[in-house]
């Protein structure tokens, strides 16, 4: 499969993001009966494989089970039926997505650190739709490849509550390979940023190899509970590498990490992943966050709203901004106060990009509570 790079030449990002696959999200707002529909825990993020009538959704096809990777495939033909029926009922919004560039854009747009990503998009509507949106707010695209295909697609269904159940199309998307990845990808930059897939493990690594050859530090996001659950093993060879600099997990994450350990909470998470990680963070949604680095262990709590219109790209755009204080050489607690405030800015509307007027809600957050903040305001 041919593959076109966006320019010739590397430009110089602080933080890359690997995200093998563009994606790109469509967010709605649905009620229960919706959900109740759809096979999964509600809360996760599983790709599924296969749906039946867009209208009902699931209700009564016997081949909706979970495979031997615990993975249900669409295609994307019934993708677009179910995207039809969602458009046609429901509040909806569509723009770049995936957890990686949701994380990049926010450190781009917010906070103005130079971020580029890696990873392919194909050569359709939804590919240039990415493209666009990943363009205009200021993420570097040289490291990105087009093909010849389809662009990753994920349906995030919010309930009356703000929370996010997340089933993405992968079938037949483009991806970038481990064998395209080169060294010049990854020269001159500090962070490579990751989130956890089995089915991407192979570039994941290659990534990792390479990054480390160039010096980099690497962030990694778990991704869900069904992933830490249903491929525990790999992940845990990651770890135990000692090339994952930083550890992201939710609090359901945790849980799945230590399954089996009597009572096991967050902060055994936390000194869990701190073995193997500089910096562990788990977050606890509106409860704030448990962050450990060195001997130090503090809690923060949330910034913002205690109910979310939306949660989807809330963990995010919390690494975007703990990224930053990382990168600003700021104290744990200021990472994790501005993580919180970041967090808070995304949740306050529909998708997992955070508006304008919402930045500078959390500009606002940040000077209240003592934090610097990017010089002049970036996203203006």
């Amino acid at each position: 499969m041919g593959a076109q790079s966006f320019s010739h030449s590397r430009n110089s990002s602080a933080i890359l993001g690997l995200q093998p696959s563009a994606l790109v999200d469509t967010v709605a707002t649905v009620d229960w009966s919706l959900l109740h529909q759809i096979p999964g825990e509600r809360g996760g993020s599983v790709p599924v494989r296969s749906l039946s009538n867009p209208i009902t959704l699931f209700l009564s096809n016997p081949i909706h089970q979970f495979n031997s990777l615990g993975y249900v495939q669409v295609a994307i033909e019934e993708l677009e039926c179910i995207l039809r029926e969602l458009k046609s009922n429901s509040s909806f919004k569509t723009l770049a997505g995936g957890s990686v560039a949701n994380t990049i854009r926010g450190l781009t747009r917010g906070f103005g650190i130079s971020t580029g990503i890696i990873g392919a998009c194909g050569d359709d509507q939804q590919g240039q739709l990415f493209v666009n949106n990943m363009t205009f707010n200021g993420v570097d695209l040289s490291r990105l490849r087009m093909k010849k295909g389809h662009t990753a697609q994920c349906v995030c269904l919010v309930d009356d509550k703000g929370n996010r159940t997340m089933r993405p199309c992968l079938s037949n998307a483009v991806k970038v390979q481990a064998h395209e990845l080169t060294k010049e990808d990854f020269k001159g930059s500090q962070w490579l940023v990751l989130r956890y897939a089995v089915l991407n493990l192979e570039v994941i690594q290659a990534a990792i190899h390479l990054a480390k050859q160039e010096g980099l530090l690497v962030s990694l996001d778990l991704a869900s509970f069904e992933m830490v659950r249903n491929f525990k093993r790999p992940l845990l060879n990651l770890l135990e590498s000692g090339n994952i600099d930083l550890c992201f997990a939710n609090e359901d994450e945790a849980a799945e990490l230590l399954r089996g350990k009597q009572n096991a909470d967050p902060i055994d998470a936390a000194e869990f992943l701190s073995k193997y990680c500089q910096w562990a963070v788990v977050t606890l949604g509106h409860n704030g966050c448990i962050a450990k680095h060195g001997k130090e262990m503090i809690r923060v709590p949330a910034i913002g709203e205690a109910k979310a219109t939306d949660a989807t790209g809330a963990g995010d755009l919390f690494a975007s901004g703990f990224l930053y204080g990382v990168v600003k050489g700021l104290s744990l607690k200021e990472c994790c106060n501005v993580g919180s405030c970041s967090g808070g800015s995304v949740i306050r509307s529909l998708g997992g990009e955070v508006t304008s007027e919402n930045w500078q809600w959390m500009y606002k957050q940040m000077q209240i509570k003592g934090l610097p903040t990017p010089v002049e305001n970036v996203c203006n």
